[in-house]
């Protein structure tokens, strides 16, 4: 309860921010970030766009890479217009394709560009059963394969740029609070819904692919610590974002829903608070592998929280991205029987 009371005051926490706090705000102290450059997916329109907004503002360089390069080009054109002297460079990735991933890769870094900061942000609820040119399901295909895949390729750039400059590298996975809403054998789940739609229900689905982000961000924090390697990684819950209400609705009760339902859910800006403070408060140095919301570190579900889970999903995660996913997941119905 006393949380709830928090949450909906806006009260701030340890950190000095709460769950009223904008991106701006959150980096009112870091208003020169000109020696930075950061890769943000998903930063076509929403939280990403947000994020990307407020980083250019503050001097970061952008590399935005999107499926779709014009809806890229277009968000490029809107941060311009309020920040003329920023820096941003479209690329093409679509991160449901492995093969896109490797090809972006390689393209960023014919650029010869240091990289500071990873965030990956990019987002897909598929509301109908998909499968991704892998053969993985198309919801766990973007929301974690992908940004899988693009981090192992991208990390040892951060590490040498951490080395060169001086300046900690951050990871950013952008997850979700849903994570907590699956149960379950998380890979076992994973095959089944590749393989088959019958099996497939969209938010369970959903709920699998963050609670891969926080199990990617555990172990990934494990294996930067053991490397040595001056890079962190973290994981947040921007919020549940406030969308157009439906105007069309009488009487009292409804517009206290309404109302209610209003208070629970977040602005853009206030949406994107929290990966703009773990990507560049001073105050986070040296954090990893921890869970933040409303710009405070605050705590996974039990599952994950599941260091055991954790290094199993990244191991098959190498498997898939090495043999392929069918390969993986006929290995797993062999070990199953």
């Amino acid at each position: 309860m006393i949380d709830t009371l928090r949450y909906l005051l806006g009260s701030a926490g340890p950190s000095g921010f709460g769950s009223k706090s904008t991106a701006e705000q959150v980096t009112e102290n870091r208003a020169d970030l000109r020696c930075l450059t950061a890769i943000i997916t998903g930063a076509t329109s929403g939280i990403g766009a947000e994020t990307a907004r407020v980083l250019a503002k503050r001097g970061v360089r952008l590399i935005l890479p999107a499926r779709s390069v014009k809806a890229a080009e277009d968000a490029k054109a809107r941060i311009v217009s309020e920040c003329p002297d920023s820096e941003i460079i479209v690329m093409a990735l679509d991160l449901s394709s492995l093969n896109s991933v490797r090809s972006f890769v390689n393209q960023f870094h014919t650029l010869g560009l240091p990289l500071h900061l990873l965030i990956n942000n990019a987002g897909k609820f598929a509301h109908e059963h998909a499968v991704s040119e892998d053969g993985v399901e198309m919801t766990f295909a973007t929301n974690y394969l992908g940004h899988f895949l693009l981090t192992k390729l991208l990390v040892k750039t951060m590490a040498e740029t951490a080395k060169e400059t001086g300046v900690q590298g951050r990871i950013v996975n952008v997850s979700s609070s849903i994570h907590g809403w699956f149960s379950g054998d998380a890979v076992s789940y994973l095959a089944l819904i590749s393989r088959n739609k019958s099996h497939y229900d969209a938010t369970r689905a959903y709920a699998l692919s963050k609670l891969a982000n926080v199990f990617h961000t555990k172990e990934l924090a494990r294996r930067l610590q053991q490397t040595g390697a001056n890079v962190t990684v973290n994981c947040v819950h921007p919020g549940i974002v406030r969308t157009r209400l439906t105007r069309e609705r009488e009487g009292l009760l409804t517009d206290l829903v309404f109302f209610l339902a209003s208070k629970l859910l977040k602005t853009i800006p206030q949406a994107a608070a929290t990966t703009c403070y773990v990507a560049t408060h001073p105050r986070l140095s040296d954090v990893s592998g921890k869970y933040f919301a409303d710009c405070n570190e605050t705590s996974t579900s039990k599952l994950g929280s599941n260091l055991a889970e954790a290094r199993r999903l990244w191991a098959t995660s190498e498997f898939m991205i090495s043999r392929g996913p069918k390969a993986a997941f006929d290995l797993l119905k062999h070990l199953e029987f």
